[in-house]
């Protein structure tokens, strides 16, 4: 996205002005609480909610600048007695939010690899770093009742984990706590070759974010979805190009070649491709997790998501 946000590639018809937010937290809740912007980045879950109600106020573009694994993002106390996953039953268990993508996709996990009992769980809710909540979420009600309670304690998610007041932790990153408080680890440790036997199995790369853009805007003018997607799939290119200039490195990781070669390798030339058909198999795997922990009563057709693209190019 950096090519767009700093103006080295145009948009056709669209003069941008990019704002760039701390949290992708803050940027879902603005968009979706008050539909602040015209555009903007999107949880990929809360999007699939709003559809499945039916009155949904933005359409999307399978263009997806965040995704990433999550087995590594599962956290225990060890002194709790979870040695595996199944241990994980009858226990409660901290994260941000219920609905959050990245929980989703964990939940998902637990459930079709190791066939976790997820009903048997207790949810608790809260900021993993700080106090509080997590933001302020706008997402849909769940179908069903779930076992959820917010964390009324002073103290963050990571604080109760090291004490043992939950026994484990699904987070979108790593709480403060692991490396840390000697009692604080993941649930798994191996969870790069976890992940890699994920994708080879079954072509899934978790999506957590998508590009949304307000209905009544896109409504008018349907024309600026192919002027976006182009752009997006432009700056896409560019920064492939960057990361794998080998002359200086692009970012601050020593072996960043060796890595991209490999990734090349098992991804095929491109882990973030954009459009439908490369990344179906993840879109439906998503939608089949929402169907189950019921943020959506049937499956969504993976098509009726997304904007028809007429004249787009690339991927």
């Amino acid at each position: 996205m950096e090519a767009i946000r700093e103006g080295a590639v145009p948009i056709e018809g669209i003069d941008l002005n990019c704002i760039t937010l701390r949290s992708g937290r803050e940027v879902f809740d603005r968009m979706v609480g008050g539909q602040e912007f015209d555009v903007a980045e999107l949880s990929t879950s809360e999007f699939i909610s709003l559809m499945g109600r039916g009155d949904c106020p933005f359409v999307a573009l399978p263009v997806f600048p965040s995704r990433v694994f999550r087995h590594g993002y599962i956290f225990i106390n060890t002194r709790r007695g979870i040695r595996a996953p199944k241990d994980l039953e009858g226990k409660r268990i901290g994260l941000p939010l219920y609905t959050q993508t990245a929980a989703i996709w964990a939940r998902g996990h637990l459930a079709h690899q190791f066939d976790v009992n997820l009903a048997t769980i207790r949810w608790v809710q809260g900021a993993v770093e700080k106090s509080g909540t997590h933001g302020k979420p706008h997402a849909p009600p769940l179908l069903r009742p779930v076992a959820i309670e917010q964390n009324a304690s002073a103290d963050p998610l990571g604080a109760l984990l090291a004490r043992g007041e939950i026994n484990a932790l699904i987070g979108s990153r790593k709480p403060d706590e692991l490396g840390r408080h000697p009692d604080v680890a993941r649930l798994f440790p191996n969870y790069r070759a976890l992940e890699l036997e994920l994708y080879e199995q079954t072509k899934i790369f978790p999506i957590m974010h998508l590009i949304a853009i307000r209905r009544d805007l896109y409504e008018r003018q349907r024309w600026i979805a192919t002027s976006l997607y182009n752009a997006f799939v432009e700056a896409k290119r560019r920064a492939r190009v960057r990361m794998r200039y080998a002359g200086s490195l692009s970012t601050m990781l020593p072996w960043l070649i060796d890595d991209v070669e490999e990734i090349d390798e098992v991804f095929g030339g491109d882990a973030f491709p954009y459009g439908i058909d490369a990344n179906r198999p993840t879109l439906q795997a998503l939608v089949a997790y929402m169907v189950e922990q019921h943020f959506i009563a049937r499956a969504i057709p993976i098509e009726d998501l997304f904007v028809p693209l007429s004249g787009a190019t690339g991927t």
